[in-house]
């Protein structure tokens, strides 16, 4: 049974009952007692809480910006944020040169392993493959940045070309080196 409360008071009419006289006066009074003016007024800032309140900003400051920005250590580079292309992502074609070389590449390189004779000439050959790495990470920023030429992605292949023959020379170096020694698949060497 719900009723409409404007329907219950239609027929009756409000009373406004007034405040007694002198009504606020007194409850200002009482206030007044109760709590004393100086312990409404709020208190003052001291130079020490402003001090303290600066360098709780500066702390929380400094705190966010070492979480929003990644920590670059001395003599480490800056982290590229922008993804660089390869020849993969030219096209499928590209991608299944560039996978076979790398792969080739880097099934060579696992099967070398130097001995103490051949480190120095081995070393030689892997700060050569460095060169081209870097060399081919070159390339592929400006592949990025000015998109696909023909003469990018020739250099690009040609990178990868000039690695794998390097190995090659490598591999024949070491068989020269160990004189009839052969090189085995798993880089250990046999006498004939």
């Amino acid at each position: 049974m719900a009723q409409d409360i404007r329907d219950l008071f239609k027929g009756e009419e409000l009373k406004h009952e007034e405040m007694p006289k002198h009504h606020e006066a007194r409850f200002l009074e009482k206030l007044e007692t109760a709590f004393p003016e100086e312990m409404q007024k709020p208190s003052k800032f001291s130079w020490l809480n402003i001090a303290a309140s600066v360098v709780l900003l500066i702390g929380l400051s400094f705190g966010a910006y070492k979480f929003m920005n990644p920590s670059i250590e001395v003599g480490q580079k800056p982290v590229e944020i922008a993804k660089t292309k390869t020849l993969g992502d030219i096209s499928p074609d590209l991608k299944k040169v560039e996978d076979y070389y790398l792969a080739s590449i880097n099934s060579e390189l696992s099967k070398m392993k130097p001995t103490a004779d051949t480190k120095a000439v081995f070393d030689g050959y892997l700060e050569q493959l460095e060169e081209l790495n870097q060399e081919y990470k070159r390339l592929s920023l400006e592949l990025t940045e000015n998109g696909a030429t023909e003469l990018t992605i020739t250099a690009l292949i040609d990178n990868l070309r000039f690695r794998l023959n390097l190995l090659y020379r490598l591999k024949d170096q070491l068989k020269t080196l160990n004189g009839s020694d052969e090189i085995t698949i798993d880089g250990t060497a046999n006498q004939s």
